[in-house]
Parts: structure tokens; sequence; C-alpha cells
């Protein structure tokens, strides 16, 4: 069985961190963050460090380190999904900034997202941090078409019945 494993890393994995959120992962970017720094932020908050470094000091032997190889997302995200498991559902996470999407309704989504998505009836989600909503648009499709070739099995895309995110809308404000 695979563990459930929180990472943390720094804005050389961004995209990676963002893929590996849309399929469920906890991963938080800290950028601008020393090596070190992520190790301490790890030890302290029961994480693991994701990086392209081949660096463990000392100080911080006992904080588990996965080390991601250059050049093949692909592979990269194959590796990572295949030794841990996700922290939640595929697509319930935002990618931008990691935190929990809630479903929203299409009266809550007015005047955020565009009326075409509203009046489809489509399942919309939110970011209670960074305010952006997120629908199973044609993004997804092609993401999950990404994960299908880069895993070897296919990502369920929900439907009306659930809640998925996809087209990022800008965040509006007030």
């Amino acid at each position: 069985m695979r563990p459930i494993t929180r990472f943390v890393t720094d804005a050389s994995l961004d995209d990676l961190a963002r893929r590996l959120r849309f399929l469920g992962h906890d991963i938080e970017t800290h950028r601008g963050a020393r090596l070190e720094e992520l190790f301490d932020v790890a030890e302290r908050e029961g994480r693991t460090v994701l990086t392209l470094s081949a660096r463990h000091p000392r100080r911080y032997a006992d904080v588990p380190v996965v080390r991601v190889t250059r050049g093949d997302p692909a592979a990269a995200l194959r590796a990572i999904t295949d030794a841990h498991a996700p922290a939640t559902a595929p697509w319930s996470r935002c990618p931008a900034c990691n935190v929990a999407l809630h479903a929203r309704s299409a009266f809550e989504a007015r005047g955020e997202v565009p009326g075409r998505v509203t009046r489809r009836g489509l399942p919309l989600t939110w970011c209670p941090s960074c305010a952006r909503w997120y629908w199973p648009g044609s993004h997804v499709a092609r993401l999950a078409e990404w994960f299908e070739r880069a895993l070897g099995h296919p990502v369920p895309i929900p439907g009306p019945a659930g809640a998925a995110p996809s087209e990022p809308s800008e965040p509006t404000t007030g």
C-alpha cells in the first residue's frame, strides 16, 4: 500500500507540483527557499522534501526526501505517483496554491466565470485562498489525456454530478 505523502518543494519543480496537485497530492511550494529552508519546513510539518538537488543536509538526516531527475516530467510524475498516494481525490486541490477546493453553485459564480459555463450546468469549484474558479472544460480534457499517456491509465474527469477544476478564471477583487 502506498503511503499518503505530503510534500514541500521550491519553484524549480513548480510545473511538476501543479500536475501532482491536479492528481490530489498535497505539495507546498516555497518560492525562493534555500534547500535547508525546505528541510526545516518538512521537519516541522511532517512533509517530504521534493527536490532536484542531490544534497541532503546532515542536520536533517531524518527528513525524508524524494529526488527528481530533470528532463522527463512524465517519468517524474509516474515515479512519484507509483510510490506515494495522493492526499485527496483528483481535481480537488487548487493547482496554484495547494488548498482544498470548495464546490460552489452557478449562482455564486455569476459574474466571475463566463456565462457559457454557468449556463451549461458544469460543476464549479472555488479556491478560498486565491479566489480562482475551476470547472471541467477543455483544459481538463487535455490534462487528462496527458496524465493517461504519462501514467498508463486514465484519470477520471468528474462530470456534472461531481466537482472538478479546470479552466481557471482570474481572481476577482471587489
